[in-house]
């Protein structure tokens, strides 16, 4: 059986992100069997989920889940959807508290593209969540302290039950990202 992980990449970002590299690195260095698919996931949110959920549909075989930040929210609803374990870095969670500062235009950080966040667009996102987490040991959250966007200490409450992995210092970038790859090969069973 083929094995597949999807890494999507946070908001505002792209497949080019610094994390990405390094994930896409170390899984064609240390688990040459797993193939990795990081797509430029893109701005507008409904054509994101869109564009996940036909990712998905193509891949026969067992999926899982890395994401960092809005990816990291998008792999936790995806996860539970499709009954798979999930990555989480330094996620965004339910029910997505502050992300209202980006109504209106906004410019990715790597492609320079502008688009509109609409308040629908928020409400879809929130909709992406669940009342409960299905399978608690299916998730690993990773997570820095300093973190200067989103708030560890709610991060750790909302995951209560999974497999979290705190380092302290940090930001939202997640600095020490490379040194927890032992961590999620073993997590997931690469």
């Amino acid at each position: 059986m083929s094995r597949t992980i999807i890494y999507l990449h946070g908001f505002k970002s792209s497949s080019d992100s610094s994390k990405a590299k390094v994930f896409d690195s170390l899984i064609k260095k240390h688990a040459r069997k797993t193939q990795i698919i990081i797509p430029d996931i893109k701005d507008d949110i409904k054509d994101s989920y869109e564009q996940i959920e036909e990712i998905i549909k193509s891949i026969s075989g067992e999926i899982s889940f890395v994401g960092s930040s809005l990816g990291g929210y998008y792999s936790h609803y995806f996860a539970q959807k499709y009954n798979t374990k999930a990555v989480l870095i330094n996620p965004a969670i339910p029910p997505l508290e502050g992300f209202d500062i980006h109504l209106g235009e906004n410019e990715n950080y790597d492609t320079g593209n502008k688009f509109l966040i609409t308040k629908e667009d928020i409400e879809f996102l929130r909709d992406l969540s669940y009342k409960k987490i299905k399978k608690p040991q299916d998730i690993l959250v990773l997570l820095e302290s300093g973190d200067e966007i989103l708030n560890y200490l709610k991060t750790i409450s909302y995951f209560a039950g999974c497999y979290v992995d705190i380092s302290y210092g940090g930001n939202h970038s997640f600095a020490n990202f490379d040194s927890k790859f032992t961590n999620i090969k073993s997590f997931l069973n690469l």
